[in-house]
């Protein structure tokens, strides 16, 4: 693996975006730029920075033959490839599949939880109905790792809920918040957007019926320290 393709890697790994990255480390964006299109190299100090950022040692990060395995996320012993893995494997056994509620955590809200033997505990609890708010959390080894809120609306009488399950059945590995960027089955269509990273993001998502918009969601979060 290049250079250039590991400094990128090992970013989207540990969950930030090239303007995160260069404001944690006090380098500018385009230097970051530079470095993982190919037009720069790291110096030592930079090196150092990155170094001590993920958690790997320089000779990881320069070396072409190393495949650069998952780096923890500094500070929090968070392995971000492990906890989305497994929050995508939460949300497609809960609410998306139609998964059983667990006990109300709160008066007349609706509640689903998850846990494997990994280590990680999983908890989604809303409250409403066509208008509802809510949140997503992760535990590891009880302690509070992840989470996201969010708030949405249905604003048309064609909205079909076996449709958003369906979206959220499909909640992709790059964007493991909701839905994938655009899903589409016969007149419905679903968009989603996301602004930031893993560990620190903001987004929205809608469906249309037809050209009519009949539902929207905030959903905001990431990672707790």
């Amino acid at each position: 693996m290049k250079l250039e393709e590991k400094l990128q890697l090992l970013r989207k790994q540990n969950g930030y975006s090239q303007e995160q990255l260069a404001d944690k480390i006090g380098i500018a964006r385009q230097t970051i730029s530079k470095w993982e299109n190919g037009q720069a190299v790291p110096e030592l100090n930079g090196l150092i920075l990155l170094s001590e950022l993920y958690g790997v040692t320089i000779d990881r990060i320069v070396k072409e033959n190393d495949e650069c395995k998952i780096a923890l996320s500094p500070k929090a012993d968070i392995d971000i490839k492990e906890i989305t893995a497994f929050l995508i494997k939460a949300k497609r056994n809960t609410y998306a599949a139609k998964g059983k509620e667990a006990k109300p955590s709160r008066t007349n809200s609706h509640d689903f939880g998850y846990e494997d033997n990994s280590g990680y505990t999983y908890y989604d609890t809303y409250l409403g109905g066509e208008r509802f708010a809510g949140e997503e959390a992760v535990w590891l080894h009880q302690n509070p790792v992840w989470s996201m809120n969010y708030a949405g609306r249905v604003t048309g009488d064609s909205f079909d809920g076996d449709f958003l399950k369906e979206v959220l059945m499909a909640v992709p590995e790059e964007l493991p918040y909701r839905g994938p960027e655009i899903y589409t089955k016969g007149d419905y269509r679903y968009h989603s957007k996301v602004d930031g990273e893993f560990v620190w993001f903001q987004g929205y998502e809608e469906i249309f019926y037809l050209d009519t918009k009949i539902y929207e969601c905030y959903f905001h979060g990431g990672i707790l320290k």
